[in-house]
C-alpha cells in the first residue's frame, strides 16, 4: 500500500513559521522595522544565513518589504495586501476561515443567479456530469475536489472571469485544512443529492431557485466544515 511521505521541517522552515506567527499576532507591529539582522538573529539562536532565507521566504508572501540601507519593515498586510495572502491567513487563525466561508456564500449566490442567467448548453451539460461525478466517488476526499470543480464550471457560467478568479481564491484560502473539512462528503451519494437542487436550478434557467439552492447549501456545508474544524481544534 503506497503512503504519504511525511515532510521534514528544516530550521529555515521553522524559523519562518516563528517569525509569521510573531508578525500575525502583532509581537513584531505593522509598520514596524525589525531588528537589524545580527540582533535578531541571535534572538531567534540561528544563523544570520538561516535567517535571511527566512525573510527571503516571508518578503515573497507578502508580508515583509526590505530596502537597502533603511531595514526590513512589517508591511500593514490588511491595508495593501491582497487576497493571495488569505492561504497563509486561514492556516494560522480559524477566525481567517469563517471570513472565507462568509464571502464564499456571499459570493456563491451571486454566481448561483448570474450562473442560472448565462450557461450555455454545454456547461449545463457539463454541470450534470460534474454533479454525477459528486455522487460517483469513491471516497469523501474525491467527493471533495469534484465539488469544486461544480463550482468553478457555476463560475465560469456566469461568463464573468472574475467570479472564476474568486472561486479560485476562496479555495485556495481553504486549502491548508482541507483534509479537515471533508464532513460534508462522507457519503458522496448524500453530497451529490445536497448539491444537486442548485445545479438543477441553473440547468433550467431559474434564477431566483437557484439563489435559494445556493443559500441552503453553502450554508449547510459551511455550518458542517467548520464545526468539524471547531472539534478538530480542541
Amino acid at each position: 500500500m503506497a503512503t504519504e511521505s511525511i515532510p521534514r521541517q528544516t530550521v529555515v522552515d521553522l524559523l519562518e513559521a516563528r517569525l509569521r506567527d510573531d508578525i500575525l499576532s502583532g509581537t513584531h507591529p505593522p509598520g514596524s522595522l525589525l531588528p537589524p539582522e545580527r540582533e535578531l538573529a541571535a534572538g531567534y539562536g540561528v544563523t544570520r544565513t538561516t535567517l535571511k532565507h527566512a525573510l527571503s521566504r516571508l518578503e515573497q508572501a507578502g508580508l515583509l518589504s526590505t530596502r537597502h540601507g533603511v531595514g526590513t519593515r512589517i508591511r500593514d498586510f490588511l491595508r495593501v495586501g491582497g487576497a493571495d495572502l488569505l492561504p497563509m491567513l486561514a492556516s494560522q487563525d480559524s477566525g481567517w476561515l469563517v471570513d472565507v466561508f462568509e464571502v464564499r456564500r456571499h459570493v456563491g449566490v451571486l454566481i448561483a443567479r448570474r450562473a442560472a442567467i448565462r450557461r450555455t448548453a454545454r456547461q449545463a451539460r457539463r454541470l450534470a456530469e460534474l454533479l454525477e461525478s459528486v455522487g460517483a466517488a469513491d471516497d469523501a476526499d474525491i467527493a471533495q475536489l469534484a465539488d469544486a470543480e461544480v463550482h468553478r464550471e457555476l463560475a465560469r457560467s456566469t461568463g464573468n472571469r472574475v467570479y472564476l478568479l474568486l472561486t479560485n481564491t476562496l479555495f485556495n484560502a481553504y486549502l491548508p485544512v482541507r483534509g479537515a473539512l471533508r464532513a460534508p462528503f462522507e457519503d458522496p451519494a448524500e453530497a451529490a443529492a445536497q448539491l444537486g437542487p442548485l445545479v438543477r436550478a441553473v440547468i433550467d434557467r431559474k434564477p431566483q431557485d437557484a439563489e435559494r439552492a445556493a443559500e441552503k447549501y453553502l450554508r449547510g456545508t459551511e455550518k458542517v466544515m467548520l464545526g468539524a474544524l471547531g472539534r478538530r481544534s480542541r
